[in-house]
């Protein structure tokens, strides 16, 4: 099993005020997942947070149930599971991103449902495994309200989320390494990442260093640094000042 390491931190809500994380990390005995609840379009659905741990932990079970099974369809089994469960229609429920990883004695999987990213290291640096099509709309400036975003969550052209609908699955982004290729592997919510795509502070070859030399928290606090000298928001538009943050190292060197 590869060394595991962990960072988390909870960010603050929309009014500005202090909540719980809803962010939520899973350490198995061959798997890591990172899932980043959303927050919630309306007022009367539970919280992203929620969904999000509801589903880290049916995506836990199946796993350790079948820790063979192709991840994509471990994804539809779990959103399917949970909605039933808990009475969750499509286009009406909280979401979460994904980020699944898997190894076995040869081979290392990973799979990204939205923007949680998995970054490889190997040989010749970072690969990183992202679902870019919420950043994509974002650039375009299709996402400026709740309802643009809503309007585009698990539709053709727009974005994919795990939701309620488990065909969200199928629109996936997976990947497979050869495990001795592998250094190390990130995984991030986008409260991490955001210090690399957005504040350019590090190139993800950076973070993984100053991770392994300073500490996952140093990672974490760069960003908040970084987030807090721009209190207003208006260098880097953002909806809260600061997001959830959760950062997980799996070292295999």
């Amino acid at each position: 099993m590869p060394t595991i390491k962990i960072a988390e931190q909870a960010g603050v809500g929309i009014d500005g005020k202090p909540r719980p994380t809803e962010d939520h990390v899973v350490v198995l005995e061959n798997a890591v997942l990172l899932l980043d609840g959303a927050t919630a379009p309306r007022p009367d659905l539970p919280t992203g947070g929620w969904y999000a741990g509801l589903l880290a932990a049916e995506l836990a079970r199946v796993l350790r149930a079948r820790p063979d099974e192709d991840l994509r369809a471990v994804l539809a089994g779990a959103i399917a599971a949970v909605a039933a469960a808990n009475g969750l229609r499509a286009g009406a429920s909280p979401s979460s991103t994904v980020a699944m990883l898997r190894w076995s004695s040869d081979l290392v999987e990973g799979l990204v449902l939205a923007d949680s990213p998995i970054v490889a290291f190997g040989p010749d640096g970072a690969e990183p495994l992202t679902d870019d099509r919420l950043a994509q709309l974002r650039r375009k400036g299709s996402l400026n309200t709740t309802a643009d975003a809503e309007a585009l969550r698990n539709q053709p052209g727009g974005f994919w989320v795990a939701e309620a609908d488990p065909a969200a699955a199928a629109h996936a982004v997976y990947r497979r390494w050869p495990r001795g290729w592998l250094d190390a592997v990130v995984l991030a919510s986008d409260g991490v990442s955001t210090g690399v795509d957005d504040y350019g502070l590090f190139d993800w070859d950076e973070l993984l260093s100053t991770a392994r030399n300073r500490g996952l928290c140093s990672v974490l606090e760069a960003v908040r640094t970084a987030e807090s000298t721009d209190p207003h928001r208006e260098r880097w538009p953002r909806p809260k000042l600061h997001d959830d943050q959760a950062l997980v190292l799996a070292d295999f060197s």
